[in-house]
């Protein structure tokens, strides 16, 4: 388990309220946070599949590795 640290990471009141409407009972900010990130990384990962699927970007063969 990940040691705890105590951080201050300023926000917004309203962007503090929108974090307060989406955390659910009994869950840290830390956990919260997590799945955010966690939720990006998927979004990301899945941009990055459908770009190689679709062609978009510059490719390499494997056999050219």
């Amino acid at each position: 388990m990940a040691q705890i640290m105590t951080k201050r990471i300023p926000v917004s009141e309203d962007r503090w309220k929108e974090l307060g409407r989406i955390k659910e009972a009994g869950q840290t900010y830390d956990a919260l946070l997590g799945e955010l990130i966690q939720a990006h990384n998927r979004r990301e990962l899945a941009s990055f599949a459908k770009n190689a699927k679709e062609g978009v970007g510059s490719w390499k063969s494997l056999e050219d590795i």
